[in-house]
C-alpha cells in the first residue's frame, strides 16, 4: 500500500525528493495521505486514486477466507455489527468478501474520496458521520476496536468503548479500555458483548 501512495503521489507531480516524508506526514496529520493530498494540493485530479492505489492491491494474495473469524462475529449478541473503515467503499466490500464474511454486518461508514472536504479517522466528526450512518445516538453503546492508537483515543474522547488492536506483540500501547494481541482476543475482554442477556 505504501509503494502504491508512494507511487501516486509521484505520477501527481509532487517532487519525488518530498514524496516519502510528505506521505507519512500526511497520514500522521490527517489520518490518511490522501486526505493530506486533496487538503494541500488541490489542483491534484485524484479520480483514479480507488483504481490505482486501493483496488490495485493483490489483496487475493495477501489474505484468505477466516471461518474462525467469521464464526466469531456471527455469535456475537448485539444489536448491529458496523464497518469503520478509512478505506473506499469497493475496498471495504473486497476485503469483506475475502475474508468470507459476507452478510455480516449492518453497514459501513467509509471514506469517499471524491467528496469535497471527505473526512476520515481520527477526524472526530468521521466518528459523528459513522454514529449517524448507524442510527446510533448514545456513544456509551458503541463498541470499537482499530490498530491505530490515534483513532483508538478519539475513539475514547467521543465516548466510546475502545479496544487497541497491538498485532506486534512487542508493541506497547495505553490508548483504548484494552489492548489485544488478534482480533480473535476480543470476547476475552469484552465477553458482554456474546452474553446472551444482550439485545
Amino acid at each position: 500500500m505504501k509503494d502504491r501512495i508512494e507511487n501516486y503521489f509521484k505520477a501527481s507531480g509532487i517532487p519525488h525528493s518530498e514524496v516519502e516524508s510528505l506521505v507519512q506526514h500526511y497520514y500522521i496529520t490527517y489520518g490518511l495521505a490522501i486526505r493530506g493530498l486533496v487538503e494541500r494540493h488541490p489542483e491534484v485530479d485524484i479520480r483514479d486514486y480507488d483504481e490505482k492505489v486501493d483496488g490495485a492491491l493483490p489483496l487475493e494474495i495477501i489474505l484468505k477466507e477466516d471461518p474462525a473469524l467469521r464464526s466469531m462475529i456471527q455469535s456475537m449478541n448485539i444489536g448491529k455489527k458496523w464497518l469503520f473503515t478509512n478505506a473506499g467503499e469497493s475496498h471495504a466490500k473486497r476485503v469483506v468478501s475475502i475474508l468470507g464474511l459476507d452478510g455480516l454486518f449492518h453497514g459501513v461508514t467509509f471514506c469517499n474520496y471524491l467528496a469535497p472536504q471527505f473526512v476520515c479517522k481520527p477526524d472526530r466528526r468521521s466518528f459523528e458521520k459513522a454514529m449517524e450512518e448507524a442510527g446510533v445516538t448514545d456513544p456509551s453503546l458503541c463498541y470499537f476496536v482499530d490498530d491505530s492508537s490515534a483513532n483508538v483515543e478519539m475513539a475514547t474522547q467521543v465516548g466510546w468503548n475502545a479496544v487497541h488492536l497491538l498485532e506486534d506483540p512487542a508493541e506497547d500501547s495505553s490508548s483504548g479500555k484494552f489492548r489485544i494481541h488478534s482480533i480473535k482476543d476480543l470476547p476475552q475482554v469484552m465477553p458482554e458483548l456474546w452474553e446472551t442477556s444482550m439485545k
